[in-house]
């Protein structure tokens, strides 16, 4: 399940008043006591993913797993919920004296822990981080006190900071490409396009 969507921005406050007992399973409690539930369960699985050191979870996993564990289930779509029960996990890290759990999860498509990483700033009393790149490696310091501070095997020396395997393969590839020389045409010395083929001599 854990990686070596759903966006955390919202205006949702989690489940509405409104959904229906179908949606989240009969019998089950609903809204706030809901919210508290996922949120606790959040945390433990969490706790789970920093005892393996380098791992993450994506937003999608986390969200299934919590929904599974507590047999509470929601049709509201991922990013309209997720985020505030990751704010209360933010909270709670914070008034417990551990490190971010939240740096641990991470989007599906490009590995990265997203604009809703400002909270575990704002909560620490830190500025925000305007630069893509930097929070994520922010985060990723904050991964490596999670792994260290929950028990995970870490290596000689005590392990080193990584942004996740999706965000850092993107990230070599870029300097791959950065890296290489441009390819210019034999006749006029022109830059090739893409195609490879001179636009002026064919």
């Amino acid at each position: 399940m854990r990686e070596t969507a759903g966006d955390p921005e919202h205006d949702g406050v989690g489940m509405k008043q409104g959904d229906s007992e179908s949606a989240l399973g009969i019998d089950k409690p609903m809204g706030q006591e809901a919210r508290e539930i996922w949120s606790s369960e959040a945390y433990l699985i969490l706790v789970g993913v920093a005892q393996t050191y380098h791992a993450v979870i994506t937003y999608k996993e986390l969200a299934e797993e919590i929904q599974s564990r507590t047999g509470i289930r929601t049709r509201t779509l991922l990013h309209n919920w997720i985020g505030p029960i990751l704010g209360r996990v933010v909270t709670e890290a914070h008034r417990r004296g551990d490190p971010p759990l939240t740096a641990l999860v991470v989007h599906t498509d490009d590995g990265k822990v997203g604009s809703g990483y400002k909270e575990v700033l704002a909560v620490a009393g830190e500025p925000p981080v305007d630069d893509e790149l930097e929070r994520e490696h922010h985060a990723a310091d904050a991964r490596l006190a999670c792994y260290r501070h929950f028990g995970a095997s870490m290596p000689p020396g005590g392990g080193v900071p990584a942004l996740a395997p999706r965000l850092q393969a993107a990230v070599e590839r870029r300097r791959e490409r950065a890296g290489k020389p441009a390819r210019v045409c034999q006749r006029c010395f022109v830059q090739l396009p893409s195609t490879g083929i001179c636009d002026s001599c064919g």
